[in-house]
């Protein structure tokens, strides 16, 4: 252990809200004076911000990232006997949306070095059933989109960026968002672009698929209380609309401070026995993780970061294909590698864009104890 002891969360937002406090408060009171709660001008607007962020033609807001990716497939109109290919190594609300809708998750393996899906084991997954693809940019850097929506076009296939954790990361100057049928973005607390509660986005080109995500959201009525299709209350409301219209401003700057921590991390850690993030050539990442493999040490380095005062966390723990719901697929251990052996490797450490210099020595020093 370091000779001292300091205390150093995974994340920090009440330094991020100190900056934002006043301006954000004032617009709390606006949506408060107004009585004005659920969509409306404020969410509207921020749809409009969002759409100009990202360079596309319309943005969707909805009530979380989770349900963006649901109305997203709703829209697509994928459903019971359709299979859509993913990745096994998420957050669960990917490959748990596609079995909401009554389709079969297909789990193909990702990259060792990037984490993100393999785009060469995509195409050799793809059957007469697969509807989709999605694609999750991992900890904040982009998939290899270009070669997947190539196969997508190829195959004519939906594809659905989830780009829950990669709001403002780019590939070869193109920002995520660009890329496919439609893109889903989650705007919960410890995101880059974080909400005071759940929120998400949909970003699309297209204005049908645009239109059908609007109608979805407010259980399918159009007009109001004409319903064609049965949707859900997936509405965005309008406090955190209005929060998050105050955040954007600030999320490039948060999001090269968090490029700036990790390129200091890449220095602090050079020479030890972890391996740091890669990033692919092209890509620029918004690390909303900072995720480091440590090997057949992951679980002592956790245990002895803890015992230090510092944060950290394992993303993921189990891959999705060997997740004791998804059973009735038949996935085993062995079908996906490279995801089992991410599993078993990886820790997150703080990153966020207010840690200090201080900070990162003493939490490079604490590594450096058992990977040193």
């Amino acid at each position: 252990m370091p000779s001292t002891t300091m205390r150093v969360p995974l994340l920090d937002l009440k330094v991020q809200y100190a900056v934002v406090r006043d301006e954000v408060r004032a617009v709390i009171d606006e949506v408060c004076d107004s009585q004005m709660f659920i969509l409306g001008p404020r969410v509207e607007r921020f749809e409009r911000q969002i759409a100009e962020y990202c360079g596309v033609a319309h943005a969707v807001g909805v009530s979380s990232g989770s349900d963006a990716l649901l109305v997203a497939l709703m829209a697509a109109g994928v459903g019971p006997g359709a299979e859509v290919i993913t990745t096994p190594f998420t957050f669960f609300a990917t490959a748990g949306c596609i079995a909401r809708v009554g389709a079969k998750p297909v789990f193909v393996d990702i990259e060792p070095e990037t984490f993100n899906i393999d785009p060469d084991r995509i195409e050799p997954a793809v059957t007469p059933r697969t509807r989709a693809i999605i694609p999750v940019d991992l900890f904040g850097q982009l998939c290899d989109m270009e070669r997947i929506s190539g196969i997508a076009q190829r195959y004519g296939l939906m594809l659905i960026e989830d780009a829950a954790q990669s709001i403002g990361a780019t590939q070869h100057g193109r920002k995520a968002g660009q890329f496919g049928g439609m893109c889903c973005f989650s705007f919960f607390p410890s995101k880059n672009l974080g909400a005071f509660g759940d929120a998400g986005m949909i970003v699309t080109d297209d204005p049908a698929l645009a239109e059908a995500c609007r109608i979805l959201r407010g259980h399918g009525a159009q007009p109001k209380y004409y319903h064609k299709v049965i949707g859900g209350n997936f509405r965005l409301d309008a406090l955190q609309a209005a929060i998050l219209s105050v955040k954007l401003k600030h999320l490039d700057e948060w999001s090269a401070a968090r490029r700036r921590n990790a390129a200091r991390y890449d220095d602090l850690l050079a020479g030890s026995r972890v391996v740091v993030p890669k990033v692919r050539d092209g890509n620029v990442s918004i690390y909303n993780q900072y995720t480091l493999r440590a090997g057949d040490r992951r679980d002592a380095l956790r245990d002895h970061l803890q015992k230090c005062g510092i944060g950290c966390e394992v993303y993921y723990p189990v891959p999705l294909h060997l997740q004791e719901c998804f059973a009735y697929l038949g996935g085993k251990p062995g079908d996906c590698p490279a995801a089992e052996a991410a599993a078993k490797e990886v820790l997150s450490i703080p990153i966020y864009p207010e840690l200090t210099r201080e900070q990162q020595a003493y939490v490079a020093s604490a590594i450096r104890q058992v990977c040193g």
